[in-house]
């Protein structure tokens, strides 16, 4: 019986996101990719590679609705037919650059939705199914990926929302981790900060207006020294570092070190 890693990838449409979903795709995989919009290049793709995807258009704002979504698919699936589970937990969102007190109310809650209690609730979710296949009796490796950044461990003004939503994500981790490591064939989680890419993500940063964001100016040289790194390199860091023998260990890691 032929088995296949499943992974599921958070923000696959674009960036990082769908520079990993392009490199994860074999014909030993199924990946599923939560996105708000899919990505429908990734069928052509999985079709010539041989490979399983499934894409979900969804929401990660509503995040009851999509960890209740994603429980269900996996209570579904035949955890014989699977070597490994994987859970990436890549979307985030900055919301308007400037002061706290400037940042209007909805992308405040938007940003800590998607890139704080998304993950938080996905990651419950997932725990939950695959716990219950541990307790069948699969043996197979569980792991939990969560994308952070290195805003998450150094304050930077007019970013808020952002390094509180990472910040958070690297600690949950720290806490899951400790969680699982009490359990029999617990998970394996870590908070990785995957070093500075060149996403629309930095194009937002850019056109920040330097009276709101002081640092702005600091994101204009990455770019314009060639210090940004693309999606594809930093794609491939993330998913070496998630095969590493020792992954998990560390819960909160950088790329870089």
């Amino acid at each position: 019986m032929t088995q296949h890693h499943l992974t599921i990838l958070t923000g696959a449409s674009r960036g990082m996101g769908l520079a990993m979903a392009h490199q994860l795709l074999d014909a030993n995989s199924h990946l599923l990719c939560i996105s708000r919009q899919a990505n429908r290049e990734l069928e052509t793709l999985a079709v010539r590679k041989g490979a399983a995807v499934t894409l979900w258009s969804q929401d990660l704002a509503d995040t009851q609705g999509s960890a209740e979504r994603l429980q269900a698919w996996l209570n579904e699936l035949d955890a014989n037919h699977l070597a490994s589970a994987t859970l990436i937990n890549n979307a985030g969102v900055i919301p308007h650059i400037g002061p706290l007190d400037e940042c209007p109310p909805e992308e405040l809650a938007n940003a800590l939705r998607v890139g704080l209690e998304a993950p938080m609730q996905l990651t419950a979710a997932f725990l939950r199914a695959t716990g219950a296949w541990v307790a069948s009796g699969w043996q197979g490796p569980r792991k939990v990926l969560n994308i952070s950044s290195g805003l998450g461990r150094h304050a930077m003004a007019a970013q808020a929302p952002y390094c509180a939503a990472k910040a958070g994500m690297d600690h949950f981790t720290r806490c899951s981790a400790l969680d699982e490591a009490r359990r029999p064939h617990g998970a394996k989680l870590v908070s990785l900060a995957p070093g500075v890419i060149d996403t629309d993500m930095q194009v937002q940063l850019r056109a920040g207006d330097p009276a709101a964001f002081p640092d702005r100016q600091r994101f204009v040289e990455l770019q314009s020294q060639g210090q940004l790194t693309s999606p594809q390199a930093a794609a491939e860091r993330v998913l070496a570092w998630l095969d590493r023998p020792d992954f998990g260990e560390q819960p909160v890691a950088d790329v870089r070190d």
